[in-house]
């Protein structure tokens, strides 16, 4: 899957990080952000670090990549989410 094909879906994915950021994509940070923060796996942390550095809080988001095992993200937000979108859809294959 494509991330255009992502953002054109329906939103329904197994993994519960991946819908998350789906939703961060539509701009739906606080529902993103509830899935992001109950998911425990290293690609909840990984979408709940980038959530915090969309929303300015680095430090928050620097916690919350050292538990997903991820440098914390810098640049360009949009780059960032594509990349995770990628590498977590790339995981299901």
């Amino acid at each position: 899957m494509t991330v255009a094909e992502f953002e054109a879906s329906d939103g329904r994915f197994d993994q519960p990080a991946v819908h998350a950021l789906w939703l961060a994509g539509r701009g739906e940070w606080e529902h993103a952000h509830e899935i992001a923060q109950s998911e425990e796996s290293r690609e909840g942390a990984w979408v709940h670090a980038y959530l915090h550095r969309a929303e300015g809080d680095t430090s928050n988001a620097s916690y919350w990549y050292r538990r997903a095992g991820r440098p914390a993200g810098t640049g360009d937000l949009r780059a960032e989410w594509e990349a995770i979108v990628t590498e977590l859809l790339n995981q299901d294959s």
